[in-house]
């Protein structure tokens, strides 16, 4: 059930296509960078624990 986009369809699935493969990589480096945040503070709770 795909629209009828005529002469745009190459650009407008490019687009979609463009939009998802960033909203990935943006997830991708929030969860990198959530477990990088999340091991220092760790590391720092255990020095301080000690």
């Amino acid at each position: 059930m795909m629209p009828d986009l005529g002469k745009y369809a190459f650009a407008v699935l490019n687009s979609y296509g463009v939009t998802v493969v960033l909203l990935l990589a943006i997830v991708a480096i929030s969860v990198r960078r959530a477990r990088k945040v999340k091991s220092a503070l760790d590391e720092i709770e255990d020095r301080r624990g000690n």
